[in-house]
């Protein structure tokens, strides 16, 4: 049996680096660890050297040692594979192997993820140091799982080497087969861009304005996906060779330009994510009218939960962050190192390993604290720490339930990357999906995000409710093909402005707009235009109710005898023009509005489709608390977060077990600074 995610209790770990300190630390640090209920830790993803210290030449004395202690004392271990940090002896004899800059400008050793994933030399290096690992520590008793690389494209998301120039023309050659296909899907007639060999063709490359052909960049996303992947899943590969059957493979993160329900399907038993809410009390980038802060943290967590619905956290802030070049941030107060991981676990962390256990003396994360302080006694984040654990052993019936939502976000990669590129795509989006996230959580109501694709069947989706999918601008015929028959058989979808108008090369298509949707949605659309910024807010009428139509305006018309004008423009030149149809399309209804999603404005489409605050005869909560549903078995766990530096009170409304004090309540409930409850049914 896996010894962690499996079902039966939740595990708490932490990050050590046993070759930042001597050696007459370990034994108390591994016994101090396991006296505050910590029984996993994760080492060796930055620790190259200590098992190739030059080319060719393998030591394993370092890591027996440690291992042979931590199997003395009883501690389980996660084992890296040490690729996000290629050593100086290989950078400096192989400089291939590092990516480059869009001018070309190589990035040089003293930092980390400086690699290019498509050098074949990087590639083979790679290959030996995880076979060496993998085939000497494999059958280790104390070692339970491996972690491969560390934050996946985090750092860089995009590569400019010349090795990723030779990779991009195959993955090009493989999808287009001649280069008259390319300029056919990339457009290239415009601006007299066409290739005549693929000897012509880069990777994106400094141009007047930094501006690039954007079917050329929507490629090479995909390229940039398809590259990570491939460096993932020759990993996984050679792990499985060696590794126990019991043991796991897992990374950790989740950033931009790759596909992690791909990654996880090919390479991984399960996803882990790193969790650092502090992020939102950043010195730099702190936002006080932000009502969400470290909240924010939720839909990362959400995001992890589309591709793992059961996942762990391998790093969860536990200290002060900051590198000595930015980032910096205060240290948790009294109760945020719970509230945290209580998030984490609402959002369906059954394993949460903390950031780290002493805090580096030296380097650039030497202000990135842990647990422990440079002085390595004990303090009062240890203290919670300690009570965290006594918090879990008394919830472990919740380990391995399913988070519960009725409401879905639909996302897809293509539009995902597609936003990314295109700025008209990119302000719709960011604009409605922070709305609807903080809509979500300000109405305490539970939600998934639901990844699209062409495999996508219906059967998934029928679960919710109501599905929002805000801007999909790029649509497939089978993608389409699951919201009709989704709605069609009861659903309730609601699309935005911007939907439809392009194909999967990110060309416009000729088509009325909006495009594949037109049928589902009952609309045609003959005028659109940004919000001028002279306009201010535009608002649409919706039976009285007034609602922002932000960002962008489709100016819509009914098309077929099922659409309906629930909504029309009431500003700006197109007032009385309709801004929101819905359309009854077999037992369900497809709405379209004709603009992006402001807070208030999803705030109203939750309240008025019946879908927001869901739990609302069982708890009333303030604002400033999120609630968190898992299921398990037939029964629910309500977890209730106070965000707030206060005490807040919630109303139980029926009779519930709260699971840390073991007693039934029902009424009042005051929750302190920072608290969580959890209510059981």
């Amino acid at each position: 049996m896996r010894e962690i995610i499996n079902g039966e209790r939740f595990v708490m770990g932490t990050c050590y680096y046993p070759e930042h300190w001597d050696s007459s630390l370990w034994e108390d640090d591994l016994e101090r660890m396991l006296q505050a209920g910590i029984e996993v830790i994760r080492i060796a993803e930055f620790a190259w050297n200590k098992i190739e210290p030059e080319e060719g030449v393998y030591t394993y004395e370092f890591f027996d040692s440690f291992l042979e202690l931590a199997q003395k004392k009883g501690m389980k271990v996660i084992f890296c594979t040490p690729t996000a940090t290629p050593p100086v002896w290989l950078t400096e004899k192989y400089p291939e192997v590092l990516n480059a800059d869009q001018d070309g400008l190589l990035y040089r050793h003293g930092a980390r993820r400086h690699y290019n994933y498509n050098s074949p030399v990087y590639q083979k290096l790679c290959r030996n140091i995880v076979e060496k690992s993998a085939s000497h520590y494999g059958g280790h008793p104390a070692i339970i799982g491996w972690q491969i690389d560390n934050e996946v494209n985090c750092e860089l998301d995009e590569f400019y080497s010349e090795s990723d120039t030779l990779a991009f023309r195959h993955f090009l050659q493989e999808k287009y087969k001649t280069i008259d296909g390319l300029n056919q899907a990339w457009g290239t007639i415009f601006w007299n861009q066409t290739y005549n060999c693929w000897e012509q063709v880069y990777v994106p490359r400094k141009t007047v304005h930094n501006t690039n052909n954007p079917h050329h960049l929507l490629d090479y996303y995909r390229f940039v996906s398809d590259s990570a992947r491939r460096f993932v899943r020759m990993q996984s590969e050679i792990i499985r060779k060696y590794c126990k059957k019991e043991d796991f493979i897992t990374t950790n993160g989740i950033f931009g330009n790759l596909d992690n329900q791909a990654m996880q399907k090919e390479s991984l038993d399960f996803m882990t994510y790193d969790s650092y809410p502090n992020f939102a009390y950043c010195l730099d980038d702190y936002q006080a009218e932000d009502p969400i802060k470290d909240r924010k943290w939720s839909r990362n967590l959400a995001e992890t939960r589309a591709i793992s619905p059961i996942f762990g956290i391998m790093e969860q802030q536990s200290g002060a962050n900051g590198w000595t070049t930015r980032m910096e941030a205060p240290t948790p107060r009294p109760g945020q190192i719970t509230l945290w991981t209580m998030q984490s676990i609402a959002h369906g962390a059954d394993f949460v390993s903390y950031f780290r256990w002493r805090t580096c003396t030296v380097g650039t994360e030497m202000y990135w604290h842990g647990i422990l302080d440079y002085s390595g006694r004990d303090n009062r984040r240890l203290r919670e720490i300690r009570e965290i654990a006594r918090k879990m052993e008394g919830m472990k019936e919740i380990a391995g339930a399913h988070y519960a939502a009725k409401v879905g976000i639909l996302k897809d990669y293509d539009n995902i990357w597609d936003a990314r590129q295109d700025k008209w795509h990119e302000r719709v989006d960011k604009c409605s999906q922070k709305s609807l996230f903080a809509a979500l959580q300000m109405t305490h109501t539970p939600f998934d995000y639901v990844y699209l694709d062409d495999e996508t069947d219906w059967e998934e989706l029928r679960k919710y409710e109501v599905l929002f999918y805000p801007h999909a601008s790029i649509l497939t015929d089978a993608r389409m093909k699951a919201l009709e028959t989704y709605v069609s058989e009861g659903g309730k979808l609601v699309m935005g402005c911007r939907t439809g108008y392009k194909d999967l090369c990110g060309r416009c298509v000729m088509d009325k707009l909006p495009g594949r949707t037109a049928e589902l949605t009952g609309t045609d659309i003959p005028e659109y235009s940004f919000v001028a910024p002279d306009d201010g807010r535009v608002l649409a009428d919706w039976g009285g109710t007034k609602v922002e139509a932000a960002v962008f305006n489709d100016l819509l018309e009914p098309a077929g005898e099922h659409a309906e004008v629930l909504a029309r423009y009431a500003s700006s030149y197109y007032a009385g023009t309709p801004a929101l149809i819905r359309n009854r399309y077999g037992k369900g209804e497809a709405y379209y509005f004709g603009g992006a999603f402001a807070l208030d404005t999803a705030k109203v489409f939750l309240e008025k489709l019946g879908a927001g605050t869901p739990w609302r005869e069982t708890l009333e909560l303030p604002e400033c608390c999120e609630l968190a549903v898992r299921e398990k078995d037939g029964r629910r766990y309500f977890f209730v977060l106070n965000y707030a530096p206060e005490s807040v009170k919630v109303e139980v409304k029926k009779e519930l077990r709260e699971l840390f004090a073991g007693e039934l309540i029902k009424g009042e409930a005051e929750l302190g600074a920072y608290e969580v409850k959890i209510f059981a049914e």
